[in-house]
């Protein structure tokens, strides 16, 4: 979609309002955001971050004894993976070998980042830099705010309380990429996922469950879309007729879609855990880990995707597309084609 309307743009100069409402919906773009400088943005800056990116894996592979056309080769693949989330590496361990090279941690970082976090959040600070915009939007700063506070808290976790992670000589570094990793959804990891204490899988299944940004290239259940959640419960808690947080009135039509999200994706992993509890032989924080891990499209795994029947595999096959297509999208499709009915239905009180 954002290839078609990119060219679409480029060679007529504009796009259909099917294109807008497509694109609308695909992105969940605020009001405020203009979808011609929004595809632009996607185009630009994810085609500048992968040169970048290339560039600076292929100084930290060359120090490393990766040169010529294989470094070359290495450095695009590995850029264009890290900035997608796409989690594939070509080193058979992921990045456990390069634990401790700061270049080749600190890149990954960049670059999945840089994608998680969305091209709402790009497009917006581009407004505020040229200045079309006299602040970033609401959508931005809850992104920004939400991730940099549950980045923080799961890297304060890896560091004090995780064993493999205290045993590192590179603690900090290594504990910031296992949390980020998770976040970003980016897939990669420096430390054996199978390895970790049960606290820390249980976070890590967390931060792979909310996920970054919506318009971005992570997966997970979305920061605004728990965002939303603690907004309901903290507005319902004080007794609150309106739906408020930070100051700003959220609107329903926003809540509607954060609620049938936040009930569909903790559904499918609930779903899909209980269909493999039957099908595996693994223990359930594996399975659980499994299933949040291929919903979120994450990549990582406590070791036992190989090892699974041809049925599990085929439920993790599903749950992945799920999760990249949407959960909520994924439902839209199914219900469209039930007919409308239109019925004059009777209102009734229900008590909760």
């Amino acid at each position: 979609m954002t290839l078609t309307t990119y060219y679409l743009l480029f060679t007529t100069k504009r796009i259909t309002r099917w294109h807008q409402k497509i694109i609308g919906a695909e992105f969940t773009m605020p009001a405020t955001i203009q979808i011609k400088d929004f595809i632009k943005s996607v185009v630009y800056f994810t085609l500048v971050m992968e040169f970048l990116g290339t560039i600076s894996f292929y100084i930290a592979f060359h120090q490393e004894g990766i040169t010529g056309l294989k470094g070359i080769w290495f450095s695009l693949f590995h850029s264009v993976s890290s900035f997608c989330t796409a989690g594939f590496s070509l080193f058979n361990d992921s990045f456990e070998s390069f634990s401790e090279n700061t270049p080749i941690n600190w890149t990954i970082s960049i670059l999945a980042i840089a994608g998680s976090l969305g091209f709402i959040v790009i497009t917006d600070v581009w407004y505020r830099i040229m200045g079309k915009s006299k602040a970033i939007t609401f959508t931005s700063k809850i992104i920004i705010y939400g991730f940099i506070i549950l980045l923080g808290i799961g890297t304060l976790l890896f560091y004090f309380t995780e064993p493999l992670v205290k045993a590192s000589e590179h603690r900090l570094m290594e504990a910031f990429f296992q949390s980020m990793t998770s976040m970003t959804t980016v897939g990669f990891n420096t430390v054996p996922i199978g390895s970790l204490s049960l606290p820390l899988l249980l976070l890590t299944i967390f931060l792979m469950y909310i996920g970054a940004s919506p318009s971005g290239t992570a997966g997970g259940m979305k920061i605004t879309t728990l965002t939303a959640m603690v907004a309901i419960l903290k507005s319902r808690l004080l007794g609150q007729k309106k739906i408020t947080f930070l100051k700003r009135t959220i609107p329903l039509e926003r809540l509607f879609v954060a609620t049938s999200t936040f009930i569909l994706y903790t559904s499918m992993i609930f779903l899909f855990s209980f269909l493999l509890s039957f099908t595996e032989q693994s223990s359930f924080d594996k399975i659980l880990f499994e299933v949040a891990s291929a919903l979120g499209t994450v990549g990582l795994s406590t070791g036992i995707t190989a090892d699974l029947s041809e049925v599990g595999k085929s439920l993790i096959i599903l749950l992945m597309f799920l999760g990249r297509v949407g959960v909520l999208t994924f439902g839209f499709a199914l219900l469209m084609r039930m007919k409308k009915q239109d019925l004059k239905l009777k209102s009734e009180d229900l008590a909760v």
